[in-house]
């Protein structure tokens, strides 16, 4: 019995997912949580859409004594019989501030490759992204932390 539930509903999702992509907005305010090795950060993002294709999106986030400003180029493109879904690569620029207490302050600059997904709920102004985000710092002792991740959840609107 348990299986055949299973089943359906597996069914059920995969025929109700699989509709055309139709449900495109305009702009997302919503919360961004970055993530990976090193510290966590949290805080307001908005999402701009120029086109169908071409979005931009900004951030504030925050950690203890750190503050992370930045601001993307994507690419967007819907993921053919996967209704809501679509697939994304950008690249943007990074500062990142941090306050060592007695030992001053830090200022970082980066670039931030993206490339990730995002789901646009049909009938909720709700979207989720989930991407790959590695850091490459390119000021002071330059390194590469492929390491780093960012989910979002947004409210959408035109």
């Amino acid at each position: 019995m348990r299986n055949r539930f299973l089943s359906l509903l597996t069914v059920f999702l995969f025929v109700f997912l699989a509709q055309e992509s139709k449900a495109q907005y305009r702009n997302a305010l919503g919360l961004g949580i970055d993530l990976g090795d090193g510290r966590t950060l949290v805080g307001p993002q908005l999402k701009h859409f120029f086109n169908s294709k071409d979005a931009a999106n900004v951030q504030v986030l925050f950690a203890d004594n750190h503050v992370l400003l930045g601001a993307d180029y994507s690419y967007n493109q819907a993921i053919s019989g996967a209704r809501g879904l679509n697939w994304y690569i950008g690249v943007g620029p990074q500062l990142s501030f941090i306050d060592q207490g007695p030992f001053g302050n830090k200022t970082y600059f980066a670039i931030r490759p993206a490339l990730g997904l995002e789901y646009k709920v049909p009938s909720a102004p709700l979207a989720f992204h989930f991407d790959w985000k590695p850091w490459w710092n390119l000021t002071d002792e330059s390194d590469f932390e492929p390491s780093r991740f960012s989910i979002g959840f947004k409210y959408t609107f035109n």
